[in-house]
């Protein structure tokens, strides 16, 4: 008997060991009368439900949590775009502007701006938008050439 009780309890020791578990450095946890949501910063996204005006998404941890990012659709075609974090003019720097366009959405999807470049310095008037996060994306007339995160500050 004292066998099986000492081996359900290392059984059970080595078991609550493996349970998934998330250290995190943010994160917070809110209850009303309707409910309880806890949440944590930097979780993947595997659900998102929504009522028209409000989102709710679904996840697990994530270890890599990006804020400001590239996505580097056409490697060789370079750009600068600066500054970023901006408050008033995001400036677009390439050699190559001829025929390339930019759109710039919010953090919702909505197109916010959308013209061509003009030249080898292109500036975009954002002290009118709102702070937050967009996506500034640049294409030509067959492709997407890179995607840029940005932060609107106040």
């Amino acid at each position: 008997m004292l066998k099986k009780i000492l081996t359900f309890i290392l059984l059970h020791a080595s078991v609550s060991s493996l349970a998934q578990e998330v250290v995190t450095p943010q994160g917070d946890s809110y209850t009303n009368s309707n409910g309880s949501i806890e949440f944590t910063i930097g979780e993947v996204v595997i659900n998102t439900g929504t009522d028209g005006g409000n989102d709710l998404t679904q996840g697990f941890h994530q270890t890599n949590w990006n804020f400001v990012s590239i996505e580097d659709h056409v490697p060789s075609y370079e750009i600068i775009i600066f500054p970023n974090p901006t408050s008033e003019i995001l400036t677009i720097k390439t050699n190559t502007f001829e025929n390339v366009n930019y759109t710039l959405y919010d953090s919702q999807g909505k197109l916010v701006i959308q013209d061509k470049l003009s030249s080898a310095q292109t500036p975009i008037e954002v002290s009118h938008l709102a702070p937050g996060a967009y996506a500034l994306i640049l294409n030509n007339d067959t492709q997407n050439l890179k995607t840029f995160q940005l932060i609107k500050q106040q």
